[in-house]
């Protein structure tokens, strides 16, 4: 049992907290636990919840019954979830003083669990800790803001500002488009600083009231845990001021989509950036670093684009690359190298979308360049000039291609493990198949009186 002078404990004091949401990652992103008493949670210490909720759909459907028995316990037992308390944070917009609490899970012997995003984020740090390097990313989240709808069926809509008239045309950069969302932001950077969630900057981008805000580099767990937070936060911070928020990858027709860019550099035990040589040229590392994302992204691919929706992105005609190239300052590239001082080199991965699960999406990244560091990997020529017509680096092109790629990725077996893949692919797969049962409002268009 806890004692209030535990640090955790000594936190909900502090604050006079009632209630506690204890929350694990499922497979997608969404938060999935139980609310307690404060009380109740420092009694417990804990929760336990069944190993199914990371094998749900977003649908909340589950996979076919012979893989769900084969990757789980056919008795359907719990799994023991841990308060971690590096991983708390208030909620600023609750009624009561509430807390939330991000659990990791173990099995009944006290293994971590395999199918856990979280836990799959844990060992790629682990592979870098073994080697005395340490990752840091700065990650950067899209996001739109539309009016609220009840509809599925019916397109989203800009939404009104102070001015009470929406956005037209492409205000990418206006602070004057930005400010029309005053009210919201000033919520959302409020909230933001009472969880302590390390924003940096906003910014608005191409797409009507589509915005970007920008985290401080730090720490990869850490990171992870605030994009699960500020999510919601978001969308909260939205619903208050009659709006809605959507991480989709796509959710307007003909404007751009929403990325996740993770930035990435990898120090040394005394903080020394290792993609910069003693010249402040590139180091061999570095090079080696992009040759295993160029590699090993084809094959993570819904990783980082979990969902049918996420391939809308990758388009044509469209601001993302659909492409592992490489170049500095060039935005035209899967993997754009900033302009910075040597000890602040590092690579950006534009390829992550929004609606991707921060946990897997950042693991996966920085696992491609860990193989491409310890393998020794060389990456291809960097480009100069326009990027989006490549074609001997592209990728998947859609969902139902990626994921048999990847179920045949032997690198990602072997590190992360055969049922985190099965698992995870079986997700998607249910998810996929859910949504072919859909007939869309194209098909009634086009199809009902023509063909």
């Amino acid at each position: 049992m806890s004692t209030l002078t535990d640090p955790l404990s000594q936190w909900l004091k502090e604050r006079r907290i009632s209630e506690v949401e204890c929350v694990v990652s499922d497979l997608t992103g969404i938060a999935r636990g139980k609310i307690l008493p404060t009380n109740k949670f420092l009694q417990e210490q804990g929760m336990r919840l069944p190993e199914s909720v990371l094998l749900q759909t977003v649908t909340g459907d589950y996979v076919e019954d012979e893989l769900y028995y084969d990757l789980l316990d056919p008795a359907d037992i719990d799994m023991t979830c841990r308060p971690d308390p590096s991983a708390i944070y208030t909620v600023p917009w609750a009624l009561e003083p509430t807390a939330i609490v991000i659990h990791d899970t173990f099995d009944r012997y006290g293994n971590p669990i395999e199918l856990s995003p979280r836990n799959v984020l844990k060992k790629v740090l682990a592979l870098y800790a073994a080697r005395g390097w340490r990752p840091i990313v700065a990650p950067e989240m899209e996001f739109y803001l539309t009016q609220r709808s009840d509809d599925p069926d019916l397109p989203l809509q800009v939404p009104l500002g102070r001015s009470g008239r929406p956005e037209s045309g492409r205000q990418s950069f206006s602070i004057d488009a930005a400010n029309e969302f005053d009210p919201l932001f000033e919520d959302v950077y409020d909230w933001c600083e009472a969880q302590a969630l390390d924003l940096d900057t906003l910014i608005h981008e191409d797409g009507p009231a589509q915005m970007e805000i920008n985290f401080r580099h730090g720490d990869a767990l850490h990171l992870a845990d605030q994009i699960t937070v500020f999510k919601r936060t978001l969308r909260e911070a939205a619903l208050k001021h009659n709006v809605a928020a959507t991480f989709m990858a796509k959710p307007i027709t003909d404007e751009p989509g929403s990325a996740m860019h993770l930035h990435q550099s990898v120090v040394d035990s005394q903080g020394r950036n290792l993609f910069a040589n003693e010249h402040g040229g590139h180091s061999e590392l570095f090079l080696q670093h992009i040759g295993g994302l160029q590699k090993y992204i084809p094959e993570f691919l819904p990783l980082f684009a979990p969902n049918v929706n996420s391939f809308r992105r990758f388009l044509p005609d469209t601001s993302a690359p659909v492409n592992v190239e490489w170049g500095e300052e060039n935005r035209t590239v899967g993997l754009r190298v900033p302009g910075a001082s040597p000890a602040n080199r590092r690579v950006e991965n534009r390829l992550p979308g929004a609606d991707a699960n921060p946990y897997l999406a950042i693991a996966a990244s920085l696992l491609c360049g860990y193989l491409g560091m310890v393998e020794g990997l060389a990456p291809s020529e960097p480009v100069v000039g326009r990027g989006y017509e490549r074609r001997s680096l592209r990728l998947p092109v859609t969902l139902e291609d990626a994921l048999a790629r990847m179920e045949n990725s032997t690198a990602l077996a072997q590190v992360l493990g055969e049922k985190f893949v099965r698992g995870y692919v079986a997700v998607k797969r249910a998810e996929h198949e859910n949504y072919k049962r859909v007939i869309s409002s194209w098909e009634r268009e086009f199809l009902m009186m023509t063909v």
